[in-house]
């Protein structure tokens, strides 16, 4: 059953907070550090996304909370839009297209993330990303915005926003691309489904677990065997041969419940 007070406690907090901006700050890195983005299920179980994003939130919350699994957009994104909504924020759900690594961007119902309005602005809110992208949320504006070491902007291309990210080192790049339009969680039924579910099926995510977890100054991001770790926005990544070396690293992803 969903819980708040436990779900907080995972988060590292021992007592109800009110909604504000600094809340929504710590409860998005707290939530990235301790809840692992883990895409192994996810590819195993894949058969149509049709009733996929629409979770079954106590389920997730016992598997993902309290039994320490970790999940996907739709699966972490969905419990923290719970939590954000049971807290007394006022939370959308938006979709998103991904840049895949040939430069284009998948279908536009591909990723699912949430917004905040608050104060009278809005805030991006994405703690399903398995990255590397930004640990704390994002607000809507022409401003270059900067954590922990990593710089971060949105530009525009016809209807879309495009989120853009630049390491220490490095140039700009295109994160992924989104309409501020709020969607209901039926969306993903519409036959828009058909193009998402080929690239699942036939693309990187067809043989490939993705797998990724925040730090205190950075990501931890395994694609396959490939490691990129973000420290202080200077990234590092090398294959992983060794399968101790493997394991562990797999381990350590999945262990962040202390990490909140």
């Amino acid at each position: 059953m969903f819980e708040v007070e436990t779900y907080l406690r995972r988060l590292g907090f021992s007592e109800v907070p009110e909604p504000s901006v600094e809340t929504l700050r710590v409860l998005h890195k707290h939530h990235m550090m301790s809840l692992a983005y883990d895409s192994s299920d996810f590819i195993k179980s894949f058969t149509g996304f049709r009733n996929v994003v629409d979770i079954d939130v106590d389920a997730t919350f016992r598997a993902i909370v309290t039994g320490g699994a970790g999940g996907v957009c739709h699966d972490l994104g969905g419990l923290f839009r719970r939590l954000l909504t049971e807290l007394g924020y006022d939370v959308s759900i938006l979709a998103a297209s991904q840049r895949w690594p040939d430069g284009r961007f998948g279908p536009d119902f591909e990723h699912t993330f949430n917004c905040v309005r608050l104060d009278g602005e809005i805030w991006l809110v994405d703690v399903g990303f398995a990255g590397p992208s930004y640990l704390e949320p994002l607000r809507m504006t022409d401003e270059v915005q900067r954590q922990f070491g990593c710089s971060y902007r949105l530009t525009t291309a016809g209807t879309y926003h495009v989120l853009e990210r630049k390491a220490a080192t490095g140039d700009w790049r295109s994160v992924y691309r989104f309409e501020l339009t709020a969607r209901a969680v039926s969306d993903w039924d519409s036959p828009q489904d058909t193009a998402v579910e080929r690239i699942v099926k036939d693309s990187l995510f067809a043989g490939t677990v993705l797998r990724g977890r925040a730090t205190d100054n950075g990501q931890v991001v395994l694609t396959g065997r490939r490691l990129l770790r973000v420290e202080n926005g200077h990234e590092s990544a090398r294959m992983l041969i060794d399968k101790a070396e493997f394991d562990g690293v797999v381990k350590d992803i999945l262990a962040g419940s202390g990490n909140g």
